[in-house]
């Protein structure tokens, strides 16, 4: 049992503070800050669990990047990729429908390309949600400049 960010030691109570507010190992510091970000941005617990899975895979992403316009969930930076985790996907209005598709808009004109994920995705597939987005990472590298 160690932290994700700092790989220090874990106690049973920083374990167990950790996995039930976010899934994952953190030390009380790097728990605390989580727990800001989540106050903060609304950030949904399913993008913090997806962040430190592509982390353990070498895809390095920003959590809650500033993208111009609108903070994002998550960012891979060198291949312009945005993603957005969806919690309220199934009460979806054409009037966000619209929003989402400005937004989406918006992200390409700057370069940016944008994937939306249901949350429940990632609860319940977050392996396979993480290969897919392996794919997606390595056709985006294959097909744009890297920066």
């Amino acid at each position: 049992m160690t932290c994700l960010e700092c790989n220090k030691e874990l106690n049973e109570t920083d374990h167990r503070k950790s996995i039930d507010a976010f899934g994952v190992e953190l030390c009380d510091p790097h728990r605390t800050r989580i727990e800001k970000l989540v106050q903060i941005n609304d950030t949904p617990i399913e993008a913090i669990q997806l962040y430190y899975a592509l982390k353990e895979v070498g895809v390095y992403t920003m959590l809650e990047w500033w993208d111009g316009k609108k903070f994002v969930d998550l960012a891979v930076s060198r291949v312009k990729l945005n993603i957005e985790v969806d919690t309220e996907y199934d009460l979806i209005t054409h009037e966000q429908a619209m929003k989402d598709l400005e937004e989406a808009m918006h992200s390409f004109k700057n370069g940016f390309t944008t994937i939306r994920i249901p949350h429940i995705v990632i609860k319940y597939n977050l392996y396979k949600t993480v290969n897919n987005i392996l794919g997606i990472v390595e056709g985006l590298k294959a097909n744009i400049k890297v920066i």
